[in-house]
């Protein structure tokens, strides 16, 4: 069986929603699934001045913290992050730079690795959120997989990334779109996939 694991830092839920839509799909592609949330950095009063904030943090107390055993366990690793500047979000990308240890090991290398993402407006920084977080898979020397325009659901008007998938936040007041869940189940799904045929492919040497 292929492990796959989603990991992410969501802040009010659109990241979240990503993430969930991510980790079914590649369960429905027969992985075993870890969703998980990295850890929060921001201080309590911040969180506390920002109502869907504080309401999406108490929602998902209960996700179990990433971990590098997560990392090592995968097959597969989904991450996603809010774009912040048109970056990743300091708490993806503190978890992130823990990775030195296994990157050190060869640890990470063939890892089947692919993005998400979300922003407030419609260029808010996706792409370059994305491709910022490639930069640390190059360093892996993980398979980076886009879901591209491999599937019909990427021409619906609201994708149409061929980096990763994403959404519009509208400053919080939207959610992402049926198009959008979509989009993130074709990705985890072919992601899934190509793993498991990189798997059957060392199998028959």
């Amino acid at each position: 069986m292929t492990n796959a694991a989603v990991i992410y830092y969501s802040s009010t839920g659109q990241v979240h929603e990503l993430a969930v839509a991510a980790a079914t799909a590649a369960e429905k592609a027969g992985a075993e699934v870890r969703l998980r949330r990295v850890a929060e950095l921001a201080p309590a009063e911040a969180i506390a001045a920002n109502p869907g904030w504080t309401a999406h943090h108490e929602a998902t107390k209960n996700i179990e913290p990433a971990s590098l055993d997560d990392l090592t366990w995968a097959d597969v690793i989904l991450f996603g992050s809010p774009t912040r500047f048109g970056l990743p979000a300091a708490q993806l990308k503190q978890f992130i730079d823990t990775t030195g240890g296994l990157w050190a090991q060869g640890a990470l290398v063939d890892k089947v690795v692919s993005s998400f993402t979300s922003t407030s407006s419609t260029h808010g920084g996706q792409e370059s959120t994305i491709l910022a977080l490639n930069n640390t898979f190059y360093h892996w020397g993980a398979i980076i997989v886009p879901p591209g325009y491999a599937d019909e659901v990427q021409f619906a008007p609201s994708n149409g990334n061929p980096y990763g998938a994403s959404s519009v936040s509208a400053h919080g007041e939207a959610r992402p779109t049926e198009d959008n869940l979509a989009s993130m189940r074709f990705q985890a799904t072919r992601c899934v996939e190509v793993a498991a045929a990189l798997r059957r492919g060392r199998h028959t040497d």
